[in-house]
């Protein structure tokens, strides 16, 4: 699998522009606030259907335009695809797959696989709940397609339930809780299942990133056990959540832990152990992907070389030297000291939205 093109019109700081990228390395360099994450993100957008930087979709558009569009052209299992999303200010979007409308976003997400590694993802193992969840919902959604439709009935049914907790009416509360016990049931199972296979994973790859001195564990945190057993925890709650108004058990609040010799790495790990944790998870990320769909996945870098030392940079490159990678720099000498990036590799210097192909 492979991007072989993007599009991009009013998007952002970019007017217009294609891009043809390599099937291996592409480097976009330039200085800071040129647009060179802006890439990164049109390519997330195209393949997830949300931005990985804010949740706002109008802030997309260029400013003082009406619309933008996305145009990406991929290869998967050897045949050329298309995939195009339209956005407006009014915060709608019209996705296209191969030319054809499609209505869900769980119809889209999986088609381009891609993993995504920025100096901003430190904070999925140091800030709260939400950002672990969304890593484990966006890694399970990408190999299927049911778990996401799964989680958008889930969110719906949630709401549902909140609204009634909110009018201070528990008569309709029996109803939604066993709707929620029963999506409950499918993305608890989901997610227990691919936290098992990240721990697989992380069990070969983190002892090589610590030269076998430390054992990392993924532990997932929830209160969820059965069916029956979620519908008694909601009924104990029922008098809290209508107090508060919003319902304080389910997906919604659950999450995982990393512990690095059986210590917790938020509370006790340092700097480098956080940012070989998260290393760790993302090149295991990689492999599960690879392995579910039988092709490489496309990692983007969004500036690595300034976040990770020398050594973990080399591990990254060391590991996907046969994938498809797209990265953002400041500094090209930097990412040209790597002998595994630099025997198939295309430049692309940016300058004020705009960019150049400098191979």
């Amino acid at each position: 699998m492979y991007i072989k093109s993007l599009y991009i019109k009013n998007f952002r700081n970019y007017r217009e522009q294609k891009i043809d990228f390599n099937e291996s390395a592409n480097v976009f360099y330039g200085y800071n606030a040129q647009g060179k994450t802006n890439i990164l993100e049109a390519l997330y957008f195209g393949a997830i259907g949300r931005s990985f930087r804010t949740y706002k979709e109008a802030e997309l558009i260029k400013l003082n335009h009406e619309y933008s569009n996305i145009l990406i052209t991929y290869e998967k299992n050897n045949r050329e695809n298309t995939i195009e999303i339209n956005l407006n200010k009014k915060e709608t979007k019209q996705i296209k797959l191969n030319g054809v409308k499609i209505n869900r976003n769980s119809e889209l997400v999986g088609n381009i696989n891609l993993v995504i590694f920025s100096p901003d993802d430190i904070s999925i193992l140091k800030q709260g709940p939400a950002l672990r969840r969304k890593f484990l919902d966006i890694l399970i959604s990408q190999l299927k397609p049911k778990y996401l439709h799964e989680l958008s009935e889930y969110n719906k049914i949630l709401d549902n339930r909140n609204a009634v907790l909110k009018s201070k009416n528990s008569e309709m509360l029996d109803v939604w809780n066993e709707q929620l016990a029963d999506k409950m049931v499918i993305i608890n199972q989901y997610r227990r299942e691919y936290v098992d296979k990240l721990q697989d994973k992380l069990t070969i790859i983190h002892p090589s990133l610590t030269n076998n001195e430390e054992e990392i564990k993924i532990i997932y945190k929830t209160n969820f056990t059965n069916k029956e057993n979620f519908l008694e925890l909601l009924k104990k709650n029922e008098q809290n959540d209508l107090f508060k108004g919003y319902t304080t058990e389910g997906a919604h609040r659950e999450d995982f832990e990393i512990l690095i010799n059986d210590k917790s790495l938020s509370m006790f790990g340092s700097q480098g152990q956080h940012r070989t944790a998260i290393l760790a998870l993302k090149i295991a990320e990689l492999n599960i992907i690879k392995e579910e769909i039988g092709e490489n996945p496309i990692l983007l870098l969004d500036d690595v070389t300034s976040e990770l030392d020398h050594q973990r940079v080399l591990s990254i490159f060391d590991v996907v030297k046969d994938y498809q990678v797209i990265i953002t720099c400041t500094d090209l000498a930097q990412i040209l000291q790597y002998d595994s990036l630099t025997k198939n590799i295309k430049l692309f210097n940016i300058n004020s939205g705009k960019v150049l192909d400098n191979s």
